[in-house]
């Protein structure tokens, strides 16, 4: 019995020993698990989500699987159930939309189709001209003064008088001048109104009127160019002449203008 007894202590001690190495193994087996769940975390989170999906999806229908979720080139191909075809029925129905009645007005020719005729444009009446007689100086061989009649074209206007003594005062034309046609009112005279009352033309003057380079002649010369040229309107008999507003009673030297002035005045 004395020999038994150390053969009971080491059999003890293997078993001990062949737990622990299990526990180890164990152990050992576990971490590497974990480490390779770890390592493989995002395939086989894929994986669980297309095993979730396959379970899911109803049959019959077709879902697109976004690229994320495709498997690799390893892996095997993932099978995609496809939708049935319609049945011929509902192609037919499908290939022959619905075609309504259409009411459209009928389109008229482009040459019978109304024009829109463009505006009226208004249109100016046509000037009239009428020819009024000037008188202007002329001289002889002999070295007398005569009155000189020319024609003038003016237009037609709402104040006749004042376009005719306008024209007078312009002077005689190149052709004119050449002729010995001259013109003896005084220069810078302008015209300040021109008005008539019963037979009597009230002609007004500016003061230039006044100063006449050629003397006693001269100024007698130009109130016949002013008294003949407005005396050829039927309606005027006589010439009161003022300047600047005011009645004079004499031109130059004694020349009496104080009352209206015809052409037998001279």
């Amino acid at each position: 019995m004395a020999a038994r007894k150390p053969i009971r202590k080491n059999s003890k001690k293997e078993n001990s020993k062949g737990s622990q190495i299990v526990v180890i193994f164990w152990l050992v087996f576990i971490i590497v698990i974990i480490c390779v769940f770890m390592l493989n975390a995002e395939v086989i989170k894929k994986n669980f989500n297309l095993f979730k999906t396959r379970l899911t999806t109803p049959v019959g229908t077709e879902e697109e699987i976004p690229d994320e979720e495709l498997p690799e080139e390893d892996e095997e191909p993932l099978i995609v159930i496809r939708e049935q075809p319609p049945s011929a029925s509902e192609q037919t129905q499908q290939a022959a939309p619905e075609t309504r009645p259409q009411t459209a007005e009928p389109q008229r020719p482009a040459e019978q189709q109304p024009q829109t005729p463009p505006p009226a444009q208004p249109q100016t009446p046509p000037v009239q001209i009428r020819d009024r007689a000037v008188y202007f100086t002329q001289i002889d061989k002999d070295g007398q003064i005569l009155q000189s009649r020319v024609t003038r074209r003016i237009p037609v206007s709402d104040s006749p008088m004042m376009d005719v003594l306008n024209s007078l005062f312009a002077g005689p034309s190149a052709d004119e001048i050449n002729r010995g046609i001259l013109n003896l009112i005084p220069q810078n005279t302008r015209i300040l109104s021109a008005t008539v009352r019963g037979n009597t033309a009230y002609i007004n003057f500016s003061e230039d009127f006044l100063f006449n380079t050629f003397g006693v002649e001269g100024c007698v010369a130009q109130l016949r160019q002013i008294v003949w040229t407005v005396t050829e309107f039927q309606n005027v008999n006589d010439v009161q002449i003022l300047v600047e507003g005011r009645r004079m009673d004499y031109l130059g030297e004694g020349i009496w203008i104080g009352s209206p002035i015809s052409r037998q005045s001279f």
